[in-house]
């Protein structure tokens, strides 16, 4: 999940924004982290053949959200990368595969932790996956691909990032037309 070759996540160059997406300046992950810069972030529901969504649980060494589950694979934009390309590269590293579709932009939101304490600007997509996944193991502990009933029946058991479960919440709005798309 780094770009431009560098191998600790924590170093990574991120493009640190404002209120309304604007690149504002750059700082390393670790620093956005620790600080609480608002930042660019991408969701990818990933779907099987049959349509089942990739579930996950992070690994222990993951920078935020050790250890949660998460119905998303995704993660950090970096600096001077667009939300396309990020979904694309975090999609195919995270499931261990090359030569996915594009995904399909959703929508978009800033997300805002309960504490207030983070806050990223999150682009959430859609992407089939109907090759055999390979999931990175630095980001992925478990996996499976579950049904759509079978994955809400978790959301009350299981232990969810909160970012991803406030993108869930917006993707079934949005499926239901309780929200709308908010463009690039």
């Amino acid at each position: 999940m780094t770009t431009e070759g560098t191998s600790d996540p924590a170093a990574e160059i991120l493009d640190i924004v404002d209120e309304n997406d604007d690149v504002v300046g750059q700082a390393p992950r670790g620093e956005a982290y620790a600080r609480g810069l608002r930042h660019r972030c991408v969701f990818v529901l990933a779907r099987d053949a049959d349509g089942r969504y990739f579930v996950h649980r992070r690994t222990p060494v993951k920078l935020v959200f050790p250890s949660l589950y998460d119905m998303f694979v995704g993660g950090v934009v970096g600096a001077g990368e667009s939300y396309d390309d990020a979904a694309l590269r975090e999609a195919e590293e995270e499931l261990g595969v090359s030569g996915l579709p594009r995904p399909v932009p959703l929508l978009k939101f800033l997300y805002e932790s309960p504490d207030g304490a983070r806050t990223w600007w999150s682009y959430v997509y859609e992407v089939r996956c109907e090759l055999p996944v390979n999931p990175q193991v630095e980001e992925v502990a478990w996996h499976t691909f579950l049904p759509g009933a079978e994955l809400e029946k978790r959301l009350g058991v299981w232990e969810w990032v909160p970012d991803g479960l406030a993108a869930w919440e917006r993707v079934r709005a949005f499926r239901t037309g309780g929200a709308e798309a908010v463009g690039r």
